[in-house]
């Protein structure tokens, strides 16, 4: 397939992985986040062709692994609230809160609705105006774009029965905290894609500057990986930290503006939970005050305790690199992608479940 094969070149990868083995830096912590990466490190391969010297880790690339429990409690909540048609990507259905999942909370009678698209979930509110809908906007800067623009299209129909309930997350802060922390060694960063074809290259800039970091924005095919892989090892070898763009063909240092500002026109960054990395300054975004109309937190009474996670459940300290999903003692015992016990077994991006499906084949760190 044209501008696919030709990032699948074997003969191309074997290069790239030789001028990496030919490194003269002797260990190196590499983590990548976005859960894309995790997989198509995987399914690919990609720790079978590296030295035994470079140890691939897994971040908080997954939007619904750090959906925190109080927040996917609220969502049970809203779902069982009568008169609310609750719209949500597919992903978040089995993801376990202390009284369920929307999954069950659906089979007991909820009108809880799969959607591709929030624009779906704004059809509803338009063809059923007698009930209020709420849509789970969950993601990183790669979704919210859309979910401000549904917003938009709502205040200009006036459509005061559709609602959001914004768990969105922003990578940049996430990474900082990462960083900051100094519980686990990282040597760089793989960078997403998906969300730097948004933001752009400078929100990282950070990682270079003030904590000498090398980052990479990579894409998703093989010799993407492996290629932003050699770049990072030729930074670390110089003594060199900066951000650089591998997926040119993609991400533009200044990113999207028209994404962007769309998105600050309706959003603003607050203080969030992120599961296993706890409250992140300015990491999270509600609608601002103007639009608090179709905020769902602000029409319905949310006020209740989440039950604790799992007490031997590790996605916290799979989601901060500090553990393997193989370290966890639920790992494929109690835990599967089928009957999952934790956020990080339940999405396809999850690093569990990528470990899980694809993994047992393959060399892990």
């Amino acid at each position: 397939m044209k501008y696919i094969d030709e990032f699948r070149d074997w003969k191309l990868a074997q290069d790239l992985a030789s001028r990496i083995s030919r490194c003269s830096v002797k260990s190196l912590n590499l983590m990548e986040v976005c859960g894309s990466h995790t997989v198509s490190i995987f399914r690919h391969g990609i720790r079978d062709l590296l030295p035994a010297t470079i140890r691939l880790l897994s971040g908080p690339g997954c939007p619904v692994c750090v959906t925190a429990k109080k927040d996917i409690d609220q969502a049970l909540a809203l779902a069982r609230t009568p008169g609310v048609i609750f719209a949500t990507f597919g992903d978040m259905m089995r993801v376990p809160g202390s009284g369920g999942s929307l999954q069950d909370v659906r089979a007991q009678g909820a009108d809880v609705r799969i959607v591709y698209s929030p624009l779906e979930a704004l059809q509803f509110a338009q063809m059923e105006r007698q009930k209020k809908v709420v849509f789970f906007a969950v993601g990183f800067e790669t979704t919210s774009p859309l979910i401000a623009a549904t917003v938009k299209r709502a205040i200009s129909l006036g459509l005061e029965n559709y609602h959001i309930f914004s768990v969105h997350k922003l990578i940049p802060p996430a990474l900082r905290s990462l960083v900051s922390s100094q519980e686990v060694k990282i040597d760089g960063f793989l960078l997403p894609g998906h969300v730097s074809a948004m933001i752009g290259s400078g929100p990282y800039q950070f990682l270079a500057e003030e904590f000498r970091t090398p980052a990479v924005i990579s894409g998703f095919e093989p010799l993407d990986i492996l290629q932003s892989i050699w770049m990072l090892a030729q930074q670390v070898e110089r003594g060199e930290a900066s951000v650089q763009i591998q997926y040119d063909r993609v991400v533009a240092p200044e990113g999207n503006w028209k994404a962007i500002r769309s998105v600050e026109e309706i959003f603003r960054p607050v203080d969030d939970h992120w599961r296993g990395l706890g409250v992140i300054p300015l990491s999270g975004l509600k609608l601002r005050e103007e639009w608090s109309r179709w905020d769902a937190e602000g029409h319905f009474d949310l006020h209740f305790v989440s039950e604790s996670d799992h007490p031997e459940c590790q996605c916290g300290k799979v989601l901060r690199g500090v553990f393997l999903p193989t370290d966890c003692p639920l790992f494929g015992n109690v835990c599967s992608p089928e009957d999952p016990l934790g956020p990080c077994m339940v999405s396809s991006e999850g690093t569990c479940s990528a470990y899980y499906r694809y993994g047992k084949g393959s060399r892990v760190p």
